[in-house]
């Protein structure tokens, strides 16, 4: 009974958690969210016998990746979101989608799972084993998947220059390479 009530714990935290994400109007504070999705996410591998992969949540995801995305989030100098109407086709689309989403879910945890089914920490869960997984069986898309991150980030950092900026630099930069122009009169 401890458990199920710690996972309902862990998961509403994180289920708030998700939908304060979505709310904030602050990247930063989006970020945040984010690290406690992730933390009750550890919560959860816990309650669940998958102690390495709790531990791998923490210290991969909440502690290394988030930190990246603080870095480019405060790179890029994101302000506060700006808000939008929003568009019809997301309201005519998204409403059914997600009501239609929820009804899935909640018929697939009523009719289609049986919890005893699987004891816990019968599953992968040991460091050799996910290594021998993760590094023999699945290296290639490991490697593509960090590959596509450098690429993201790179991405991220060349639309983050911004133009006004350079503009500014170059109308700066102008006048002291054709002094003879200035003050007579031939400026355009």
């Amino acid at each position: 009974m401890l458990h199920l009530i710690l996972f309902l714990f862990f998961g509403v935290i994180c289920a708030a958690g998700a939908i304060n994400l979505l709310a904030q109007s602050h990247p930063i504070n989006s970020a945040l969210s984010l690290i406690v999705v992730m933390a009750s996410l550890a919560g959860e591998y816990l309650l669940l016998g998958a102690e390495f992969v709790a531990a791998v949540q923490v210290i991969v995801y909440a502690g290394a990746i988030m930190v990246l995305f603080v870095f480019v989030i405060m790179l890029l100098n994101a302000g506060t979101e700006e808000h939008t109407r929003g568009s019809r086709v997301a309201i005519l689309l998204g409403v059914p989608g997600v009501l239609i989403g929820a009804v899935l879910v909640a018929w697939t945890l009523l009719y289609r799972s049986d919890i005893s089914s699987v004891k816990i920490g019968s599953m992968y869960g040991g460091p050799y084993l996910i290594a021998q997984l993760l590094f023999r069986h699945f290296l290639l898309p490991f490697e593509i998947t960090s590959v596509l991150i450098l690429v993201a980030i790179m991405g991220a950092v060349v639309l983050a220059s911004r133009p006004d900026a350079v503009a500014k630099r170059h109308h700066a930069e102008a006048p002291k390479a054709m002094p003879e122009l200035v003050g007579t009169g031939k400026e355009h």
